[in-house]
């Protein structure tokens, strides 16, 4: 037997509560499937399912009620406005950042503002406001400061504006420090109870709160807070801050204007991204002609209802987020605030260019980073956590790679670079695991670092290179404190068993009722057991294309004695469906037999519609006890056996049911003479001119599979006929 190589998770399958789902199903009038996944969210009762079905039915405390600085924030704001003051607004280069610069520059524009952005350099100067911006602002003339998504652990810089006279106003969503900076005003929802539904804002729901406060205040919010709330929705799905509370309700609201967007560099970054279809359109693969393309192009005509998280995560997020990576994050800036439709073409195409490269970046980085851990040869059962330095590593994607190692390694990836060849400074991103706090293990090395970042999930550092070892093992030290040797396999959470025939396209709409999925309200994922995987192929950059079929006993384990009287209109052959599984080519190829756990995804191919799984778990098949598959029910002939003509495929068949010794078949033979022959509870059949030199073959295929299909449909009309 071959020695297959599998992912290395431990699935956690949610328990099945029939009888609640079936309830909550006729209440919700969703599948039994889906009120299972909705048990699984918490939401058990039809009020509750009411409210997350429709989330702006729920009461939404006002926000300056929560959030205790709100009103000094406006009263400054106003008061710069009015006295023509200048203000600056310091950003951060990830989308959040940079999504939360363009909205608070597009609002305070629109209000009449004199006012100017910095970004620091990624490159040179890392994360957040620092004393060189805070100065370079002084000297600028700058009154009044507006940091978006960062500067809550910003204490010195702060400092420094308040020494200068520089009023500072900090918005930011991360971690709290054990010192807040000496700001005149904080929004952060870490600030406010776990409980309001503004906890999970990320930086750009912060920004978007103040900016939308400000306007209403001041009377001109008609007009300014839709493409507001198109920045917040793009910056809060590519953040991957938590689809609940008012991010729930108000992403829900911003994906379906996104399609109709208002901003030039929202509709010229769905075209060139290739989200949506539109006349003239733009290829990115040729960028040098953008000219040619900028004046050719027209503007998008959809019938899309609403955009997917996923167009956004996988799509039009990346795009933005490389230029932050590996570039200047300018262009984002101006892509997202201009209302000039050349210039957005122009600064999207910059964006598609510079996403390719990262994606080679990230690509190069990654196996470098596998074949050194392998080299090594780590015990990360032991180590449980696993830190990696290497030179010549460009640390703007060194981020993605760590998510990347850890969805392979299932263990909390600290990975840096040298800043210069001297090796003196590290700078370094982490990704953690679901039972490992990535802040509060930097604060646990905090004494070993410089400066450092991040949350639960995610984070940022840089510290000195002679430190490298003891950082090592500190992190060890924290990793052992939190992790058990059960925790280091990546988790596969599972919400309902399904059977393949389940599987279509009125289910895969039914589940638009639960969108927005994203952070803490994930997409369902089912799993099948015992499917056999009929065909697989490496596709594109190393994923695996596979089609999957369901032998007919396990889709529903149905077919017991009060099934045998069956009508063979009743009888469905096989389940077959196509499949795909991301980034797996060391996976390749698949055992044939696996159970499966899978997302839903819908492929649209030449105007037609399908549904197709998107595999994020497999395992070896579970042995099955006696277990019998029957490829045919056991089937009743009439008095007189059934005979019938029919056409397939513009061809001519004849097939009747006969009995062979003891046994019933079905037989389907062609104009040439050539006989099919397949006897009931099999999944092989006889093909050939006659019995003994027929060859036997799989009926399970697709064009053998339509054929019987046609056959049987064909017989039961004779067979009411007669």
């Amino acid at each position: 037997m071959p020695n297959f190589q599998l992912p290395n998770q431990r699935w956690e399958i949610a328990p099945s509560q029939i009888e609640p789902a079936q309830k909550l199903a006729e209440v919700t009038q969703l599948s039994p499937l889906l009120a299972q996944v909705l048990l699984n969210r918490g939401i058990e009762t039809p009020e509750q399912a009411q409210l997350f079905l429709s989330p702006e039915l729920a009461a939404l405390p006002e926000p300056i009620a929560e959030f205790p600085d709100l009103a000094i924030s406006l009263e400054l704001l106003e008061n710069a406005i009015a006295r023509h003051q200048k203000i600056a607004i310091c950003g951060d280069y990830d989308a959040d950042g940079m999504t939360s610069t363009a909205l608070l520059l597009r609002s305070l524009r629109w209000l009449g503002a004199n006012v100017d952005y910095a970004i620091p350099s990624r490159m040179k100067e890392g994360y957040g406001i620092n004393r060189r911006i805070v100065e370079d602002f002084h000297s600028e003339g700058v009154a009044l400061i507006l940091t978006v998504d960062n500067g809550i652990s910003a204490y010195d810089p702060i400092d420094r504006a308040r020494q200068l006279g520089v009023k500072v106003i900090v918005t930011d969503h991360h971690d709290l420090p054990q010192q807040l900076p000496p700001a005149d005003a904080i929004l952060n929802p870490k600030l406010i109870p776990e409980s309001s539904p503004y906890r999970g804002l990320a930086g750009v729901g912060v920004a978007y709160i103040l900016a939308v406060s400000l306007a209403q205040q001041m009377g001109k919010a008609k007009g300014l807070v839709k493409p507001l709330l198109e920045l917040f929705t793009l910056g809060t799905i590519a953040d991957l801050a938590p689809l609940t509370g008012v991010n729930r309700r108000w992403v829900k609201r911003g994906l379906q204007l996104l399609p109709q967007s208002q901003l030039a560099g929202v509709q010229a970054l769905i075209q060139v991204s290739g989200v949506q279809e539109a006349g003239g359109q733009v290829s990115p693969g040729n960028l040098e002609n953008y000219q040619l393309a900028i004046s050719n192009y027209q503007l998008p005509i959809t019938n899309s209802k609403s955009l997917k998280p996923e167009d956004i995560g996988f799509r039009l997020g990346p795009r933005i987020n490389a230029v932050g990576r590996i570039a200047d994050p300018q262009i984002v800036i101006d892509l997202l605030t201009t209302d000039d439709m050349g210039l957005a073409l122009e600064r999207a195409m910059q964006c598609e260019q510079i996403n390719r490269h990262r994606q080679l970046l990230c690509e190069e980085i990654e196996q470098e980073a596998i074949a050194h851990i392998e080299q090594s040869q780590l015990n990360l059962q032991q180590e449980r956590v696993l830190l990696l330095v290497q030179p010549n590593w460009h640390h703007g994607v060194i981020g993605i790679v760590a998510s990347r190692l850890v969805e392979r390694y299932g263990v909390p990836v600290f990975i840096g670079t040298y800043e210069d060849e001297s090796g003196e400074h590290i700078r370094g991103s982490a990704r953690g695991i679901p039972e490992f706090h990535v802040f509060e293990a930097l604060e646990f090395c905090a004494d070993l670092l410089g400066k450092f970042g991040g949350h639960k999930a995610a984070g940022g550092f840089s510290l000195p290179g002679e430190n490298l070892e003891k950082l090592r093992s500190r992190l060890r030290t924290f990793a052992h404190q939190c992790l058990q040797p059960e925790h280091l396999k990546p988790v596969v959470k599972i919400d309902a068993q399904a059977s393949l025939d389940q599987i279509n396209l009125d289910l895969y709409r039914q589940i638009d009722a639960l969108h927005p999925c994203g952070i803490e309200n994930s997409a369902p994922v089912f799993w099948t057991p015992n499917v056999r995987a009929i065909d697989q192929q490496i596709v594109g950059k190393g994923h695996i294309k596979l089609t999957l079929i369901q032998d007919a006993v396990e889709q529903v384990g149905r077919w017991g004695e009060e099934n045998y009287q069956l009508p063979i209109a009743n009888y469905q052959l096989p389940t077959q469906i196509k499949a795909i599984a991301w980034r797996w080519r060391d996976y390749f190829p698949l055992p044939s037999r696996l159970d499966i756990a899978y997302k839903l995804r819908e492929n649209n191919w030449n105007g037609s519609k399908s549904i197709e799984l998107e595999l994020v778990g497999v395992r070896l098949a579970s042995p099955q006890v006696n277990r019998t598959v029957k490829a045919f029910p056991p089937l009743i002939f009439p008095t007189i056996p059934a005979k019938a003509e029919f056409y397939y495929n513009e061809r001519r068949y004849t097939c009747g049911l006969f009995a062979n010794g003891s046994k019933q078949e079905l037989r389907i033979r062609n104009s040439e003479g050539k006989v099919l022959a397949i006897a009931p509870g099999q999944t092989t059949g006889l093909l050939g001119m006659n019995r003994e030199e027929s060859e036997e073959i799989d009926i399970s295929q697709p064009g053998f599979y339509q054929l019987i299909q046609a056959a049987l449909q064909a017989l039961e009309i004779a067979e009411k006929n007669h």
